[in-house]
C-alpha cells in the first residue's frame, strides 16, 4: 500500500504547532497538522492573557479576542496595588478560537489539518520517516510518510522522547481554570482587570489569576509549582483556592460555571530539552518555551515557531542538513531571561516563607508606572526593579530621618 506523503508532519496544534504549520502552509509546503481532540473546545486551557502587540505581530483577527483589558493589579494576602492606562494595553485571547483560527489557515493554504488522532509511533523504512497514528474514534490506524516530523506535542514531549526515562528533569506545575458567568454588576467591576493573585491565602506555592472574557464570563485559575511530586500530597486541592476566589474575592451567589479544565507544566531546568534529533524537530512548550515564572506561554512558543519555520524551510531545500543552527538561535533568544525567571520562580514558588519576598517585591512596585510594571510582567526585564529598590530605600531614609525629627 502507497503512503501518503506530506513535507511536514506537525504533531498538536497548540499555538506553536499551528502557527509553524501556518507559515509552512503559506510558503507551499505540503504539510499536515495533527491534534488528538477532536474539537479545539477540549483542551481549552490557557489564561491567554497577552499584549496589545501580539496581534499585530502575528496577524491575529478580532475574532479571537475574548476582552481587552487596560489594568493589571496584584493582590498578595496582605495588599492590593493596580496600575492602569486609558487605552487598551492588551487582549485575552479565546484560546479555544485562536488555535481554530490558524488551522483553518493550514487548510485556507492548502494543507491538511486531522483532528481526533493519536500519535503512536515513528519509524524509518526507505529512507523516509513512517508516523503512524490512531483515530480515536474507531481506533483504526493509520500511517503517513514524512520528510520531516515535528513534535509539538507540548508537556508530553511525545515524539522526541521515545522512552519515559530519556527525558530530562523537570521544574513541574500544575494548574486548573473555570470559565464562569456571573452576576453583570461583577463583571462589570473586574472588566478590563487583569488580576494576578500572590502569597499563601491565595495559592500557596504558585499563584492564581482572574481575567475577563466575553461579557458576564470570567476566568478563574489556580497553579501551583513544585520540584518534588510527592510534596503536593501535602497540600491542599487547587479546587480550594478557586472556591476561595469565587466565594471571598468576587463574592458571586449566582455564578455558572461554563467549563473546567486543566493542565501540566512541564519545564526543563538550563533548557536542556533535546531540540533535534535527524529529521525530528521540537518546538513549543517541547523545549520549554513557556516562561516557567508566569506561565505565558503563547508568545513565546509562537516565537519560536517562526524560528523553526525558517530552519524546516532551509532543510527541505536542501540548504542545511541538521537543525544546529535552530538550538542555538533558540538558545540565543530564550537563555538570558528564562534561567533568571526560573531562578526567581524557584525563589518565589518554592523557597519563599510567609510571603516575604512577594511583600518586599511589591513593595519595590508600587510607585512604578504602568508601562515599566508592563515591561517587567511581559517582556521579564527585571533590572527595572532595581530602580523600583532604589526609590523603596529612599522612601525608608526619609521616614527614618522624619521619625528622628519627631
Amino acid at each position: 500500500m502507497t503512503l501518503r506523503t506530506f513535507d511536514i508532519v506537525i504533531v498538536g496544534a497548540g499555538p506553536a504547532g499551528g502557527h509553524c504549520a501556518r507559515i509552512l502552509a503559506k510558503s507551499g509546503r505540503q504539510v499536515l497538522l495533527v491534534e488528538q481532540n477532536d474539537n479545539f473546545n477540549k483542551n481549552d486551557f490557557s489564561s491567554a492573557a497577552t499584549p496589545l502587540e501580539t496581534l499585530s505581530k502575528f496577524d491575529l483577527p478580532e475574532s479571537v479576542i475574548g476582552s481587552f483589558w487596560q489594568k493589571i493589579t496584584i493582590q498578595t494576602s496582605k495588599v492590593s496595588q493596580t496600575w492602569e492606562s486609558p487605552k487598551s494595553l492588551g487582549v485575552v485571547l479565546n484560546f479555544a478560537k485562536f488555535r481554530e483560527f490558524l488551522a483553518t489557515e493550514v487548510q485556507q493554504y492548502g494543507s491538511e489539518v486531522w483532528l481526533g488522532y493519536r500519535y503512536i509511533k515513528r519509524s524509518q523504512a526507505n529512507g523516509e520517516t513512517i508516523v503512524e497514528f490512531k483515530q480515536l474514534s474507531d481506533g483504526k490506524l493509520i500511517q503517513v510518510s514524512t520528510k520531516l516530523l515535528v513534535d509539538a506535542t507540548g508537556f508530553a514531549r511525545a515524539v522526541m522522547y521515545e522512552k519515559e526515562n530519556d527525558k530530562p528533569d523537570f521544574l513541574s506545575g500544575t494548574g486548573i481554570e473555570y470559565l464562569i458567568e456571573v452576576e453583570p454588576e461583577i463583571y462589570n467591576k473586574y472588566d478590563g482587570d487583569l488580576i494576578f493573585f500572590l502569597g499563601d491565602k491565595w495559592m500557596p506555592k504558585g499563584y492564581a489569576w482572574i481575567f475577563p472574557m466575553e461579557q458576564n464570563r470570567l476566568k478563574v485559575g489556580t497553579a501551583r509549582i513544585f520540584l518534588d511530586p510527592k510534596t503536593v500530597k501535602h497540600l491542599s486541592p487547587l479546587k480550594k483556592y478557586i472556591d476561595l476566589l469565587i466565594d471571598e474575592y468576587l463574592k458571586s451567589k449566582n455564578y455558572q460555571i461554563i467549563d473546567k479544565h486543566g493542565s501540566t507544566l512541564k519545564y526543563s531546568q538550563g533548557l536542556k530539552d533535546i531540540y533535534y534529533q535527524d529529521n525530528i524537530i521540537a518546538i513549543g512548550d517541547a523545549v520549554s518555551t513557556v516562561n516557567f515564572l508566569g506561565g505565558e506561554g503563547i508568545r513565546h512558543g509562537m516565537d519560536g515557531a517562526e524560528i523553526a519555520a525558517k530552519y524546516i524551510a532551509k532543510y527541505l531545500d536542501g540548504q542545511i542538513s541538521s537543525f544546529r543552527d535552530y538550538e542555538r538561535e533558540m538558545h540565543r533568544k530564550f537563555d538570558k531571561k528564562w534561567h533568571l525567571s526560573e531562578r526567581l520562580a524557584v525563589r518565589k514558588y518554592i523557597d519563599d516563607v510567609n510571603d516575604v519576598l512577594t511583600e518586599k517585591i511589591i513593595s519595590y512596585l508600587k510607585y512604578m508606572k504602568t508601562e515599566e510594571v508592563m515591561d517587567i510582567v511581559f517582556d521579564y526585564k527585571f533590572e527595572i526593579i532595581s530602580r523600583g529598590l532604589a526609590g523603596y530605600l529612599k522612601r525608608k531614609i526619609k521616614g527614618f530621618i522624619q521619625r528622628l525629627r519627631g
